[in-house]
């Protein structure tokens, strides 16, 4: 059985032959299996968005391959690998339509990938099923599905941005930093809605973060990338004995520096 996620020796350099080169992904290899849930941590510059960004076609690698599901997306435009992915930024203000509403974003992540026809937009069946996934939030959006997405609350925005990336359970769960905006009591809700989310629907899953707590907290996998490789890969009992010290310590021995914000976290 091929894996969800197949990467092969993907590399991709910015500002090729300037003073300003930046080899971002150089050479990485990476397979996740069905159900994998894999945090990434990494320094600035470490190329973990770069990662995202080559894995959902918003840039095109140099040279190497991507395959989802065993079909060779690597040179695919963005907008047809969306039928694989579902991906939530940093910025709760990303993802969704600011103008429209609670109900009319759903509506359009219902849809996603399917051709656009004349049948009616929100029927009474789908009305219900939003209201029953926003009741598991717990945050009170049952009842303001006619509100406007921007009136919402930073945690608000964000937990109904990963209800959209995920309501048409994509083989690939992208999570770019999905918390660090967010206060902490705000980011510990939004992550334990994430694993429960991932969870009942098996989701294979990369999220970036910078708070070590989080990165062994959450998942089954953690990876640590520096100067565009993969540095570090722990899973299963390895993974759960780890502790912030000795993350901290593997990290400074393998890139040789520790950021502050990394501390701070």
């Amino acid at each position: 059985m091929s894996p969800v996620l197949n990467i092969q020796n993907i590399e991709k350099t910015f500002n090729q032959d300037t003073v300003n080169v930046n080899k971002a992904l150089d050479c990485l290899s990476l397979k996740l299996e069905q159900g994998d849930y894999v945090t990434v941590i990494g320094g600035n510059g470490a190329g973990k968005s770069t990662l995202l960004n080559a894995i959902s076609g918003t840039i095109i690698t140099d040279s190497g391959n991507i395959c989802i599901d065993g079909a060779d997306v690597t040179k695919m435009p963005e907008h047809k690998r969306a039928v694989y992915l579902g991906r939530v930024f940093q910025d709760p203000m990303v993802g969704t339509a600011g103008k429209m509403t609670v109900r009319e974003n759903l509506a359009l992540a219902c849809r996603r990938g399917e051709k656009r026809g004349l049948k009616r937009g929100i029927s009474k069946e789908n009305e219900d099923y939003f209201r029953s996934i926003l009741a598991d939030l717990d945050l009170g959006l049952e009842n303001r599905l006619d509100t406007r997405i921007g009136l919402l609350s930073g945690g608000q925005r964000q937990a109904v941005t990963l209800l959209m990336a995920t309501i048409q359970k994509p083989r690939i769960l992208l999570l770019d930093e999905h918390t660090a905006a967010l206060d902490p009591k705000t980011a510990a809700k939004v992550l334990d809605l994430t694993d429960k989310i991932v969870k009942e629907q098996n989701l294979t899953t990369l999220m970036i973060t910078h708070n070590m707590k989080d990165a062994i907290k959450h998942g089954n996998r953690l990876i640590m990338m520096d100067k565009g490789r993969i540095v570090l890969d722990m899973r299963g009992e390895e993974k759960r004995k780890l502790t912030v010290n000795e993350l901290l310590r593997l990290f400074e021995q393998k890139s040789g520096t520790v950021s502050d914000r990394m501390l701070l976290s």
